[in-house]
């Protein structure tokens, strides 16, 4: 996946990110209500940097365009005709639209792949992501394993 948003691209991790992304993955009170969190360095690495299909799950790259910056990552893994979405952005560009931003070009390039469900989970304390799924058009399906999964069909 590489595509761009009007702040942000999208693309695969580089090594440049490596520091950025384990500065902010591993600040524990910042990822309080995400997975994906705490890891060794050789252990983000093999995530990152290990070719992966979609249905096996892979982790994206969100950089400034401007500067090719990390500010973040999304996480997409694909079921049949459903994928699921997770985002996280570093404490830095927090609360400047950009996960919005982000997640809604990631829906649009997701209608052209053929998607057909997205899924996401959020813990339910979560009430900044909750409130951007709900404004994205993403309804409260269950809970499951003690959080919230929503859904947004997409329109083909």
């Amino acid at each position: 996946m590489n595509f761009q948003t009007p702040r942000c691209q999208i693309r695969f991790f580089q090594e440049k990110d490596l520091e950025r992304f384990m500065a902010y993955r591993n600040n524990l009170e910042w990822m309080q209500y995400q997975g994906f969190k705490g890891l060794s360095k050789e252990e983000y690495q093999a995530f990152l940097f290990t070719p992966r299909k979609l249905e096996e799950g892979q982790q994206f790259a969100i950089a400034d365009k401007t500067w090719d910056l990390l500010i973040g990552d999304v996480y997409l893994q694909k079921a049949g005709g459903e994928y699921w979405l997770g985002y996280t952005i570093h404490p830095d560009f927090a609360r400047q639209g950009l996960a919005r931003e982000v997640a809604s070009g990631v829906l649009k390039w997701l209608t052209t792949q053929g998607a057909t469900v997205v899924k996401a989970g959020v813990m339910p304390e979560n009430q900044p992501s909750i409130d951007l799924l709900v404004s994205l058009g993403f309804t409260y399906l269950t809970e499951e394993d003690g959080g919230w999964l929503f859904i947004k069909k997409l329109v083909q």
